[in-house]
């Protein structure tokens, strides 16, 4: 087979990719599924082994055993698009027996032989992931004597295989009801592992059954897992032995009763608002957005570097930063010490000057008497303490209530980094110093803009992902930015389907589509030129826009919206902006007009990522900044990048908020961060 590249253009030796027709279940093989319904061909991806053997053992040629390191099982679809790929694959186990676990812990045999064959066809779809070689038990959590509801209602078969199994389950009660006269009880459990509850039946023999109906109430219980009766909607319940465990909820106070509550009522009580089943959906299709941002870079040799949370640099020159200082709270404390404990007066100094002057007249009289050299240190020793008590007296008559000042101005050399600093709107500069040394970085992190707006879509601590890539240009940063947002999209789609669906159900009915809309559509490309002009067209055509369409103004929303939802109805990318809106790092084009930046704009957000190559020459830099009006001294560290062996390099910046508000269509991006802040609200 020869050697190949993989997408990344990385060479890798003996590295084989063969398909396979069906995995192994107990009754033979049974063709793979996806929660989408879409049939697959599991295809592996193998190092380390003999590729000519390989070859010949898949053309059935000859048989036996070849010992391989599987790296990993992606899934394709009939359209050759990757959609998914197995959690963790183990490696070094025989080729007829190579054990990998797929969603949910899921164990099966991946069987190469002749019929994987390239020139197989893909069997039928099974009824149900079941019929595979399923884990014929549960297994507690790794950290704790219970097992996760995941484990159980999480499974292909909605848990009904584990019947007859006792297990420990703990969770919180969405919803109870006493039935059969107060003989038993059904309760809803969840933990949080997933969006399906558990259902628990008590009968009231084992507990006070008043005690565990109230939702929000805390129980942990053992018991026997059963199928229950035909008809059910529930594949799998729990019938309680013991209850373990009961945090007990009053009813009349708990703020988060199971009727549905508004996204605005729940801001007001952000530390419970996680037990709704809608935040709960978005903390987990948050969580799978961060892994896949971690997998996507790191897949793709990136460094992830922690750039620093307070900077003395202002990235975007706008100035809307929070100010970091200890000088507020070092006043408040010396005017109370000084309300205290006053400063001395000028007697007292003259007293203490008056003393050091006796004290010294006492150690030259000592000397002068030629003294035994123990009275001598005695008396010297006597003088140095009245001269510090006297150089303490001067100091501290020398304080004043209020900030310190100089010429006027605020005297930052008495701050606690003796110089204005801020918390940073963006790690890009600070993150761009390793890429011009290791290459490929990224850092993820939050971000803080004091900007007074109540909007929908503005947070005052938000969080950025921003790569930056060393030898490259524009067009390898709109490829990058492309390929992660649709990496992102699959991955979601892969492994938050429940969730989504949930959101799909609760919230916006085109959120799944619009997610398999952009992983399956290449982009649009457009200069900003092109995009004024079609917006211009679509003036003249009776659209109608609350911002005014010309030439040199910064794309609002609406305009965003437009061309993503109404002109093209997919994702754009506008690049080449003018220089006039952009920021002083951007590369400046040959018609000194524009900039090498890029936006990428998908629907329902309008822009999710900002980027631009960025400007390598230093002379040019250099002449941005003193344009712009910032001062050069704060970046001399930032303009040695491009003294000392300067290199061409780009990179963007993802909201990620952003990105969970396209994913989830949620309408306001203080619902999807767990701990928001904004003008007047800093709750927790």
């Amino acid at each position: 087979m020869g050697l190949k590249k993989d997408e990344f253009g990385v060479q890798h030796s003996a590295r084989v990719q063969f398909k396979a027709s069906a995995f192994s279940g107990k009754d033979g093989p049974v063709p793979v599924r996806n929660p989408g319904r879409k049939e697959l061909v599991p295809k592996i991806v193998a190092s380390n082994v003999d590729a000519q053997l390989i070859f010949s053992r898949l053309h059935g040629s000859s048989k036996g055993d070849v010992r391989i390191s599987v790296e990993r099982v992606e899934f394709v679809d009939d359209e050759r698009s990757r959609i998914g790929r197995s959690k963790e694959v183990a490696s070094k186990f025989m080729a007829l027996a190579v054990l990998t676990t797929i969603k949910y812990g899921t164990h099966v045999v991946v069987h190469v032989g002749a019929h994987m064959a390239e020139t197989d066809q893909v069997a039928g779809p099974a009824d149900r992931l079941a019929a595979m070689n399923l884990s014929d038990s549960v297994q507690n959590h790794a950290f704790s004597d219970r097992v996760l509801i995941l484990s159980i209602v999480g499974r292909p078969d909605g848990g009904a295989g584990l019947a007859g199994q006792r297990v420990r389950a703990g969770g919180w009660v969405k919803t109870g009801r006493e039935q059969g006269k107060g003989t038993f009880a059904f309760l809803e459990l969840n933990d949080g592992s997933c969006p399906a509850n558990l259902q628990v039946i008590v009968d009231a023999g084992v507990a006070v059954l008043s005690k565990l109906v109230a939702t929000g109430t805390c129980v942990v219980v053992d018991g026997i897992l059963k199928v229950p009766p035909e008809g059910a909607k529930q594949r799998i319940e729990l019938r309680v032995e013991s209850v373990v465990h009961i945090g007990e909820v009053d009813p009349a106070k708990y703020p988060i009763p199971k009727t549905k509550l508004t996204l605005e009522f729940l801001r007001d009580h952000l530390h419970l608002r996680s037990r709704t089943n809608t935040i709960a959906a978005i903390a987990r299709i948050r969580n799978a957005l961060a892994f896949a941002t971690h997998s996507f870079f790191q897949e793709h040799h990136f460094l992830y570097v922690h750039t620093p949370i307070i900077t003395t640099s202002d990235c975007e020159g706008a100035g809307e930063m929070f100010q970091v200082t200890t000088l507020i709270s070092e006043a408040e404390k010396l005017e109370k010490d000084l309300i205290k404990n006053p400063p001395p007066s000028e007697s007292d100094i003259e007293t203490a000057r008056q003393l050091v002057s006796e004290r010294g007249a006492a150690v030259k009289q000592l000397k002068d008497a030629k003294a035994s050299k123990a009275d001598i240190s005695a008396s010297v020793m006597e003088l140095n303490k009245v001269k510090e008590s006297l150089s303490k007296l001067e100091e501290r008559s020398k304080l004043k209530p209020g900030i310190p000042q100089k010429d006027g101005k605020i005297d930052y050399t008495q701050d606690f980094f003796a110089r204005q600093a801020f918390l940073t709107v963006s790690g890009q500069l600070q993150v761009e110093t390793y890429a011009c040394a290791v290459s490929n970085v990224y850092t993820f992190g939050p971000t803080f803009r004091a900007e007074q707006s109540h909007t929908s879509r503005h947070l005052a601590e938000f969080w950025m992902v921003e790569p930056e890539i060393a030898f490259a240009d524009l067009q390898d940063d709109m490829n990058c930015a492309e390929a992660y947002v649709k990496y992102m999209c699959n991955w979601l789609l892969e492994k938050c389907l429940d969730d989504m669906e949930f959101m799909a159900k609760n919230y916006d009915k085109g959120c799944i589509d619009r997610l398999r809309m952009v992983a399956l559509t290449p982009f649009v490309r457009i200069s900003y030129t092109e995009a004024v002009e079609l917006l211009e067209e679509a003036v003249k055509g009776g659209k109608k826009f609350e911002n005014a369409v010309e030439w040199g103004i910064d794309l609002a929303s609406e305009h965003e919206r437009y061309l993503t939802e109404v002109k093209f109805q997919k994702p754009v990318i506008v690049y080449n902006y003018p220089k006039g809106i952009k920021a002083f790092y951007m590369r400046l084009n040959d018609d000194l007009k524009t900039v090498a930046a890029m936006d990428v704009l998908v629907p329902k957000v309008g822009e999710l990522i900002g980027g631009s190559q960025r400007e390598e020459r230093y002379e040019v830099i250099r002449e941005r900044i003193t344009e712009m009006g910032l001062p050069l001294e704060p970046y001399e560290w930032y303009l040695d990048l491009r003294r000392y062996g300067t290199v061409k390099h780009c990179g963007f910046g993802l909201g990620f908020e952003r990105m969970i508000l396209f994913a989830t269509g949620i309408d306001n991006i203080r619902d999807v961060i767990p701990f928001p802040r904004y003008p007047g609200r800093a709750d927790l």
